[in-house]
């Protein structure tokens, strides 16, 4: 399949391909991007991916992560969403660990590792049920964009203010709400989910809207290189930023054609951010 743009739509700010990674990045221009976000194959077997040695993954891994550097802005940054990578024997590792070299080899710098918590996933039987997966934020220099208000939460006290000293009488924290810390609990998407599409390992959109309009702005570029069904392009789109995007699996790639679709006519369901994790507990599971 040709690297261009599909044709039945009239999209000017997508570009997305159902094509070898490094060959679809091989077409982008250096540092032409501020953001790459993605969550590449963990080499456990899944549908999508051929499961081999850990060593041939990294290999592979390695290979792509430099093409990403290539294409990244001065000012840009790259986030990796990984889990583990389980052994046939059971022995876990951790992939954040084993690719933290392959970005260092490139000298870009960790700013923070996010993790992300959900409630639901495969039971375990030997070992503790994984319910975590880790975002390794990269930028390529010390002058990156960084914007917090957009993706600052609510206060656990909003309305706290000193009671002495000069500010007495005034809000103690910032009026648009707190910074969101580097532990995110979002739900994953699963059977019930409003996104769940044929994909078994598809990011929720709300997780990489955070990323989007914390380290781009608006007109920006973002590139996901594993891009599955779109995820990532549609938290762009979203926000006014321009998506890039490839996939080995031309049923994926028509999937996200459909998804973004959907957005363009006003008909694609996510779920939005700031929801609050449905409690069983509260009315209505505290949704609103």
């Amino acid at each position: 399949m040709s690297l261009q743009l599909i044709t039945e739509f009239d999209l000017p700010d997508v570009n997305i391909a159902c094509a070898d990674n490094r060959d679809f990045l091989h077409s982008l221009a250096d540092e032409s991007m501020q953001l790459v976000v993605t969550s590449p194959p963990y080499n456990i077997g899944k549908s999508y991916e051929r499961r081999g040695s850990l060593d041939f993954y990294l290999q592979e891994q390695a290979a792509v992560i430099a093409e990403c550097v290539r294409v990244l802005r001065p000012e840009g940054s790259i986030c990796w969403q990984v889990g583990n990578h389980v052994s046939k024997d059971g022995e876990v590792f951790p992939l954040d660990i084993v690719l933290y070299p392959l970005f260092k080899h490139h000298n870009l710098k960790l700013r923070n590792r996010i993790i992300w918590h959900f409630e639901h996933g495969l039971h375990c039987r030997r070992r503790l049920s994984g319910r975590h997966e880790t975002i390794l934020w990269f930028t390529k220099t010390d002058d990156y964009v960084f914007n917090l208000d957009p993706i600052r939460v609510p206060s656990k006290y909003p309305n706290k203010r000193y009671f002495k000293g000069p500010n007495v009488g005034k809000l103690s924290g910032n009026p648009l709400g707190k910074n969101p810390g580097d532990v995110w609990i979002i739900p994953n998407v699963k059977s019930n989910h409003v996104e769940k599409t044929i994909h078994p390992c598809q990011f929720p959109v709300e997780l990489i809207e955070r990323l989007v309009l914390s380290m781009t702005n608006v007109d920006d570029n973002v590139l996901d290189p594993y891009m599955g069904v779109g995820s990532a392009v549609i938290a762009a789109l979203m926000h006014d930023r321009q998506g890039y995007g490839c996939d080995v699996v031309q049923e994926y790639v028509d999937v996200a054609w459909r998804r973004i679709s959907a957005l363009r006519q006003g008909t694609l369901r996510t779920r939005p951010m700031h929801k609050p994790v449905y409690d069983p507990k509260l009315p209505n599971g505290g949704h609103w």
